[in-house]
């Protein structure tokens, strides 16, 4: 589902059973991130896959990428694997008001 920053924002201020997945590159990671989001690189193909299968289908992901079409490919794959709850940013982190801490 797509959501704006605000609501995208705002529903994972709320939601206590939320993971945040940045599905851009590692080098695009580690220029900066949403904070508590994890790196799953959807460009690593079935690699990405199996990473979506291993994860908990019972919580909620908010997924972002740079612009917002990658992550929107994200939420399809994740919906497809069982995931219903699958969260994308639009605009993705260029267009991001909200806070953006350093990688680890």
């Amino acid at each position: 589902m797509d959501l704006n920053q605000n609501d995208w924002w705002s529903q994972l201020q709320a939601d206590e059973n939320a993971v945040v997945i940045d599905v851009r590159t590692p080098d695009e990671f580690s220029s900066g991130i949403i904070p508590g989001a994890i790196n799953i690189d959807i460009y690593k193909g079935q690699g990405f896959v199996y990473m979506i299968e291993e994860l908990d289908k019972t919580k909620n992901y908010y997924v972002y990428c740079h612009a917002g079409s990658r992550s929107a490919q994200a939420c399809k794959v994740m919906n497809q694997l069982d995931i219903s709850n699958a969260y994308n940013l639009l605009g993705g982190i260029s267009n991001w008001n909200g806070p953006i801490i350093e990688s680890n």
